[in-house]
């Protein structure tokens, strides 16, 4: 199967199915354009040297983007996304270890010294052949009928590369909309970078008949008036957009919205807060994971710290470090359910040999209250051992965090030659805003058990984040 011929198949021709400023495209018109380009991409050189090529995709956000990525899909090859904020040693770890073996660069992208040859007349984009490259596990990586790698931006270690074939990517699809609902009478607002999250959310969006709003402006004003001109029913952004967009003071009531997502972060429980009293609507979040899709979603906002519950076809299993299931304690959340990835690309490794009785383990800590709300504690590779007891470094930033003057923050370890390790802090304060060390650790002390307190404060312009605005973890 091919995941564009599903979504072609269930498409309403006149329907709209993206818009972007002034341009509206229908399902129809999309098709055409991903069909044009998916002709031209077959007839490049050197597209065809393996059973499925391996293409790379650098283009900006935007209608170019789509159509490119499902033209890949659709001429049998297999999407390879270049974020725009990789570095060129980055992009070239990529083309390495997926063994590209070629490139579509977008309108205005560039590529070592940019040559570039055979331009898509209606999305300018350009072609280069990489060479024939085929990787140790040829084989089975086109048994798969692999549609997607994709390298985590991870936030500690080396991202193994994540493939997903047509198949899972239907699978999650529909898994995920079991909760999510959308349909063709939606009109989603997009926020998010799509080299980030286009497998699952635009593919989803596409597959069910809604139609997606391109919206390139951050700022609240613009995004309103986007939704008001619109009529938009749901949003998808992270933390810092509905923090925004909670901050607006105007009168546009948004009575449309019936769903707004916050994802790629964890949500600061002032930002829920905010836009329910802006809005009147929760803000739900849930847990994504390349692994694994949507298994996890705070349909009903219920305790908005919570990333929600476990949808239906998945299962959850919180196991201690010796890999035993436990229950009414913080431990390792395991997910078994549809949709799962094929394999790891570098080194291969199939899902088979990486999940234990079917259920993968994810390295988040969690927690599962008596309802089956689940509740992120931590991640496994970033626990601080102090002196033998265990110390999450984002229960420490939840409490730096909701002092007034604090935008963001980073706690870590430092060796110690008594306790083996303690907790140390970097800190971004808002414009405008002041706050002592002293008061931060007082702060820290009221709150939390003297053995977590930071020993020592430092106040910093910036923080280092992945490319999907989490933390990274030394």
């Amino acid at each position: 199967m091919n995941i564009v011929d599903e979504i072609a198949r269930r498409a309403r021709p006149d329907k709209p199915a993206l818009v972007a400023g002034e341009v509206t495209l229908s399902f129809g018109r999309l098709l055409e354009r991903v069909a044009a380009a998916a002709d031209w991409l077959k007839a490049r050189d050197g597209f065809g040297q393996t059973n499925v090529p391996r293409i790379g995709l650098a283009c900006a956000n935007g209608v170019d983007y789509i159509v490119l990525a499902l033209a890949i899909l659709k001429a049998g090859g297999c999407l390879v996304p270049l974020a725009e904020e990789l570095t060129e040693r980055e992009r070239e770890e990529v083309v390495d270890r997926t063994g590209l073996q070629g490139l579509i660069l977008g309108k205005g992208e560039s590529w070592r010294s940019g040559e570039t040859q055979d331009f898509e007349n209606e999305t300018g984009a350009g072609w280069i052949f990489l060479g024939k490259c085929e990787l140790p596990n040829e084989a089975e990586f086109s048994k798969l009928d692999p549609a997607f790698v994709r390298f985590s931006s991870g936030t500690t270690g080396r991202s193994k590369g994540v493939v997903l074939s047509h198949r899972k990517l239907l699978e999650r699809i529909v898994a995920a909309n079991e909760a999510l609902r959308i349909g063709p009478e939606d009109r989603v607002l997009w926020m998010l970078p799509m080299a980030h999250h286009f497998a699952v959310s635009i593919v989803l969006y596409l597959y069910h008949g809604a139609c997606t709003i391109l919206q390139e402006s951050h700022l609240a004003a613009d995004v309103l008036e986007e939704a008001e001109k619109t009529r938009a029913t749901v949003i998808y952004g992270s933390p810092f957009h509905h923090a925004l967009l909670a901050a607006d003071e105007g009168d546009f009531a948004w009575r449309d919205l019936r769903m707004a997502v916050s994802t790629a972060a964890p949500l600061p429980l002032s930002t829920a807060e905010n836009f329910r009293a802006r809005f009147r609507k929760p803000l739900i979040q849930g847990l994504g994971i390349i692994e694994i899709g949507l298994p996890i979603l705070n349909v009903a906002g219920e305790s908005p710290l919570s990333v929600g519950r476990a949808l239906p076809g998945f299962a959850l299993e919180i196991r201690d470090e010796y890999g035993r299931r436990v229950s009414g304690e913080i431990g390792e959340l395991w997910i078994k359910g549809p949709g799962m990835f094929d394999a790891y690309l570098s080194p291969w490794q199939a899902v088979e040999d990486v999940c234990v009785d079917g259920f993968f383990a994810t390295g988040d800590l969690a927690e599962i209250d008596e309802t089956g709300l689940v509740f992120l504690r931590g991640r496994k590779k970033s626990v601080l051992n102090v002196s033998g007891m265990k110390v999450f470094p984002e229960e420490i930033e939840a409490v730096l965090n909701t002092h007034g003057a604090v935008e963001r923050s980073r706690v870590m370890g430092l060796e110690h030659a008594v306790f083996g390790m303690v907790p140390v802090a970097e800190v971004i304060l808002h414009d405008g805003k002041t706050a002592t060390k002293r008061e931060l650790i007082d702060q820290c002390r009221a709150a939390l058990s003297a053995f977590k307190v930071p020993v020592r404060i430092q106040f910093v312009e910036s923080l280092p984040l992945t490319a999907s605005g989490k933390i990274r973890r030394v």
